[in-house]
């Protein structure tokens, strides 16, 4: 399974940089930022049941066309990376936002990126874990949430008795840190 890195080399940054109406360096930060909360959303989601069973569910519903070709963010669907975002951190959202406003060491409000970038990449991280994990497989309930998305992320699941890795981020971000206290990991 490809880690966080290979995913984020797939990611027009340029052009993300454009519609988040900053420079590439800072939206990349907000992608390092955003991407591993949504990804730590998405396993805290999958260790029940429950949560296990709706993230199939929307796996199989995406394919991994967004990826295919190379990534143009136009072809996104924001809505649905919108609703993505709300099924995977619901009220977390606010507080992630929150924690990373001035997170930068030069004070930067990266959570008002990451609120902008979320919903562009939801669906883009969707399509891989679909392209990923096997469509197929997550209709047939067969995919292994846990391990699909700690490789994705660099570690061992949680679930396999690992801990969850602490996602670098930004220099100078506890990103690691933002995301225990917001998924209830130390």
């Amino acid at each position: 399974m490809p880690a966080i890195q290979d995913f984020i080399g797939q990611i027009p940054i340029d052009q993300l940089a454009g519609k988040l109406g900053t420079d590439r360096q800072t939206a990349l930060a907000a992608v390092h930022a955003a991407l591993p909360s949504l990804l730590a959303g998405m396993q805290a989601n999958a260790s029940s049941p429950e949560g296990a069973n709706a993230l199939r569910s929307a796996i199989a519903q995406h394919d991994g066309s967004l990826l295919e070709g190379g990534v143009d963010l136009d072809q996104v669907d924001e809505q649905d990376g919108e609703k993505i975002v709300g099924h995977v951190l619901g009220g977390n959202r606010t507080a992630l936002e929150s924690q990373l406003n001035g997170a930068t060491p030069e004070g930067f409000d990266l959570g008002g990126l990451v609120r902008k970038a979320l919903p562009l990449l939801a669906p883009l991280v969707m399509s891989f874990l679909a392209k990923s994990g096997g469509r197929e497989s997550a209709e047939a309930g067969g995919t292994d949430l846990g391990s699909l998305l700690g490789g994705l992320l660099g570690g061992p699941s949680p679930a396999a008795g690992g801990q969850s890795p602490a996602a670098g981020g930004p220099e100078g971000i506890d990103l690691g840190g933002i995301l225990g206290s917001l998924f209830g990991r130390k």
